[in-house]
């Protein structure tokens, strides 16, 4: 069970595969996600299960960075990541559904759009009872900032594949 989990997803005017190819094109992630600021692979070639970076994040004024790992993949429809820091085992799992009718070249109705749903859970490892107090007292505060990262996230994934 996750203590603590947060959904959120947006339609974008772009088939899967062009949302699938944003998503899981690690070094171009720099480019396009405007909260990264340095990615650093570790392991794997391509997207594949054990590919490892370190991403290093802007967040509240300072830098943040973790290291991630793809720990679950079906090609072309959902992909999740990994990591750990500050105590909290995490993932975020990355889910594209097809839609009907999204605008093509042109503005013209005739090509797909995809559902694109960010998932964030995440889960206290070993935590004193101290952590768990000073979780309940700031969970508020970054349950917003996260939200708020994750649909930045969304806003820039569904950006660059409406380029494309």
């Amino acid at each position: 069970m996750s203590d603590i989990a947060l959904t959120l997803e947006r339609s974008i005017d772009a088939s899967t595969d062009a949302v699938w190819r944003v998503i899981t094109d690690l070094e171009g992630s720099e480019a396009v996600l405007s909260g990264v600021s340095r990615i650093e692979r570790l392991a794997g070639m391509g997207w594949s299960i054990g590919t490892r970076w370190r991403e290093t994040r802007k967040a509240m004024g300072g830098e943040s960075t973790e290291e991630m790992e793809v720990v679950g993949i079906d090609e072309g429809r959902s992909t999740m990541i990994a990591a750990e820091a500050h105590g909290l085992a995490y993932r975020t799992e990355f889910t594209l559904e097809p839609l009907a009718g999204g605008k093509g070249a042109g503005g013209t109705a005739e090509s797909e759009g995809t559902l694109l749903r960010m998932r964030f859970s995440g889960s206290y490892v070993s935590p004193s009872w101290l952590q768990r107090a000073m979780a309940k007292l700031t969970s508020g505060i970054g349950m917003s900032v996260t939200r708020k990262m994750m649909q930045q996230d969304l806003d820039d994934i569904a950006a660059a594949a409406e380029r494309a």
